[in-house]
């Protein structure tokens, strides 16, 4: 995938205890397994998700109110996941994220799952900025730009969840 890393040197830099991005915890539920037991591959698709939603709104950006006054939404480009170990029931995983590049219209994220020191997973997800009438791509807003720079800080602490 041009311009997407390997998620080879991802682990030690999305280590929890990297002090260097975006944490956010989620639980494993019931939902979340398979047959097996363990988590289905994709839900951590859905993890990561989460983590990056979060992380939107750690950095003050509303999405409803970006889509209703600029017309701009966020949407997965391409995903590249490893998975290494698997996750089950009623695991407590720390989802990392860290930007590694923010363009004009996208941004590539390094996402990283852990329990405990134990790398679950780890990803590159590149989000595009699109127009929601033309789904076509637009330079991202220049106060969201401003604001995806800055950051969000490093996890829930930062972040409101309060509705």
């Amino acid at each position: 995938m041009r311009g997407m890393e390997t998620t080879a040197r991802l682990p030690e830099a999305l280590h929890p205890g990297a002090d260097n991005g975006f944490i956010w915890p989620i639980r494993v539920y019931y939902e979340d397994t398979d047959a097996g037991g363990i988590v289905f591959y994709a839900n951590y698709l859905k993890f990561f998700e989460r983590a990056r939603t979060e992380w939107l709104r750690g950095c003050g950006i509303d999405q409803h109110r970006l889509a209703a006054e600029t017309g701009a939404l966020f949407v997965v480009r391409s995903t590249a996941v490893d998975y290494r170990s698997p996750a089950r029931l009623d695991d407590v995983l720390t989802i990392v994220s860290r930007v590694e590049r923010l363009g004009r219209a996208s941004v590539d994220f390094a996402q990283a799952a852990w329990r405990g020191d134990a790398l679950l997973a780890s990803s590159h997800i590149r989000v595009a900025c699109i127009e929601q009438n033309a789904m076509r791509p637009i330079p991202i807003p220049g106060d969201v730009h401003a604001a995806l720079q800055r950051g969000a800080g490093k996890g829930p602490a930062a972040v409101s969840t309060a509705t």
